[in-house]
């Protein structure tokens, strides 16, 4: 099973939003074969909390125009690790420590890489 269209295009286009507030090492996951209940998982890092913040704020703000709502949101408030469902999409906004931490790529290692394509050139490596 893969990612749908759809899905794809709402990863880039949160992976675009996070971009404008400078988002580091964005990565995009396509988690549809291990997970039944969602399609892709999208990983961004922010320096601080408020950055993360930011981050956050702005994807759901880009999504919300696109017409697509977060089901749930946590994190926010503290701006270290902020989750945010849209169903098709899960987005995870880290402070950079945390993601070291957690290390989520390394949990998922087997899924797919998504390219992005975000101009910046935020993308890790592993994605070009």
């Amino acid at each position: 099973m893969t990612a749908t269209p759809n899905s794809v295009e709402l990863a880039r286009l949160a992976a675009e939003a996070a971009d404008s507030k400078q988002a580091d090492d964005l990565v995009a996951l396509d988690v549809s074969g291990p997970l039944p209940l969602t399609d892709v998982f999208v990983l961004a890092s922010g320096r601080n909390e408020r950055n993360v913040i930011a981050i956050a704020e702005e994807i759901q703000d880009r999504l919300a125009e696109a017409g697509v709502k977060a089901i749930r949101r946590e994190g926010l408030s503290e701006g270290r690790w902020v989750l945010l469902d849209f169903g098709d999409i899960v987005v995870h906004v880290f402070h950079e420590e945390d993601r070291l931490y957690y290390s989520l790529e390394r949990l998922w290692k087997d899924c797919p890489v998504i390219p992005l394509h975000v101009a910046a050139g935020s993308q890790s490596e592993s994605e070009v």
